[in-house]
């Protein structure tokens, strides 16, 4: 067998799935078939959600095959607790901004780099230069408003308006998986891809297989009853040597193939190996774990060929700053910042920049009046599309602190579901009708060049 499966189940909040509390909505992706699979050849271990005409079979075969491909990669990236966008992007230059945050505002840095180059009224914080000098690079689309009407302030419920792209409590299909529904496959469940123990809902399709895998860097050849090494390689040469012979009879002729792609994506998974492959590149990451450590795997992932379409992780740190703001953002921020700019240059030193489009979120922003040492929850908030094919262009602008909405917060200026509507149209190459609700009321602003 190519592999084999055990642990099925169904999966739901807190089991496959992210924790939710009591009363929130149900995560896109609940009551989906949960398999745990493991590629013989490889060890590679993947929780295997939906996809009921994946056999077992198909598994390694569907990921061999679809293996190589150039086509577009979005990844997705979460900021979990709501991101502060009014200290990524302090609006010094506005003249409420001083009185609304006595205790948390920034002041003008002096260098003249630091101000927003779309908006003079804005600065980046000083942890995030990275995200500063991509932007001056032109690499990254800045939305610093992105919302949508009526704002809920449950980070439970909000996050699952933008993980299923609708204002629907009730939705159980996750966007990226309402596209992958239609332009997926059956037999790739790397094509969906979250880099976490759990599902991430986003990706959790009605039909088409996708997976979760939290360490992709740690594999081993697995083999029943065998335990030596020497014998593991004498294995590996034999499936080898069988894929390779020539047959008439087309049922050896399935099997020798299925033999052949087998040792092809061992080979593939083979720079994985080990505590410290991710680091192939010569690129410095800012952390030899978590988020950082995720994001090298990720680009070695996509330069061995591995057949991803999109991907999803949450990045370091809680964004949740009720209290004690200016003692935890400046440090999550810093390495969120450097994480994302070692990413680019990563993929950029691979040959691969053009292929990878990096959509960042979080499920809304922060109040504009601080509580004293903290700021609670708001309403629109700060979102990133960051590549060498991004626009490079502000979309929706800045909507001042004059007028804030019934609720004092910040006004959105760009929907988040006209954002995915440019990402599927001007990114993937899909229509995105069909996969977000009502997609034709809808601007398409530019993100891609």
């Amino acid at each position: 067998m190519a592999c084999h499966c055990d642990d099925y189940s169904k999966a739901q909040a807190g089991r496959g799935l992210r924790g939710i509390e009591p009363g929130m909505p149900t995560p896109a992706g609940t009551g989906l078939n949960r398999r745990a699979f493991l590629a013989r050849s490889s060890g590679l271990a993947l929780s295997v959600f939906g996809g009921t005409m994946l056999s077992r079979l198909a598994f390694e075969e569907g990921i061999a095959a679809a293996a190589g491909s150039s086509s577009p990669v979005l990844v997705s990236i979460f900021l979990s607790g709501g991101l502060d966008s009014l200290s990524v992007l302090a609006p010094i230059g506005d003249p409420r901004y001083a009185t609304l945050r006595p205790g948390l505002k920034l002041s003008a840095s002096g260098n003249p780099d630091d101000v927003f180059t779309e908006d003079d009224r804005l600065h980046w914080h000083p942890s995030a230069a990275p995200l500063r000098d991509l932007h001056r690079a032109g690499k990254v689309s800045v939305m610093p408003a992105v919302g949508y009407a009526d704002p809920n302030q449950s980070h439970f419920t909000s996050r699952h308006y933008w993980e299923v792209g609708e204002v629907n409590p009730f939705g159980r299909i996750g966007w990226l998986g309402r596209y992958l529904d239609r332009h997926g496959v059956d037999d790739n469940p790397l094509q969906g891809l979250s880099l976490d123990w759990n599902l991430a809902p986003a990706l959790a399709a009605a039909d088409k297989p996708v997976a979760a895998v939290a360490s992709p860097e740690y594999f081993s050849l697995d083999a029943r009853d065998v335990w030596d090494s020497g014998l593991r390689s004498r294995l590996v040469e034999g499936l080898r040597a069988q894929g390779g012979l020539a047959t008439d009879d087309p049922e050896l002729r399935t099997a020798r193939r299925a033999a052949a792609q087998t040792v092809g994506l061992r080979g593939q998974l083979a720079p994985l190996q080990g505590t410290d492959a991710p680091w192939q590149s010569a690129i410095a990451y800012p952390s030899e774990n978590g988020f950082a450590r995720r994001l090298a795997v990720l680009a070695e992932m996509l330069a061995i060929g591995l057949p991803l379409k999109v991907v999803a992780l949450d990045a370091n740190g809680g964004y949740d700053t009720h209290d004690d703001q200016n003692g935890s953002l400046p440090g999550d921020l810093a390495e969120f910042s450097q994480s994302l700019a070692a990413f680019q240059a990563d993929l950029e030193a691979r040959g691969l920049a053009d292929r990878v489009l990096i959509n960042v979120w979080s499920e809304f922003g922060r109040r504009p009046e601080e509580n004293g040492s903290g700021t609670d929850h708001g309403a629109a908030g700060l979102a990133m599309v960051i590549g060498s094919q991004a626009k490079g262009q502000m979309v929706g602008g800045f909507p001042g602190l004059a007028t804030l909405d019934e609720d004092d917060n910040l006004r959105h200026t760009t929907d988040f579901r006209a954002v995915y509507c440019s990402l599927l149209e001007q990114w993937l190459g899909v229509d995105a009708d069909g996969i977000v609700p009502s997609a034709g009321s809808f601007a398409r602003p530019v993100l891609v060049r």
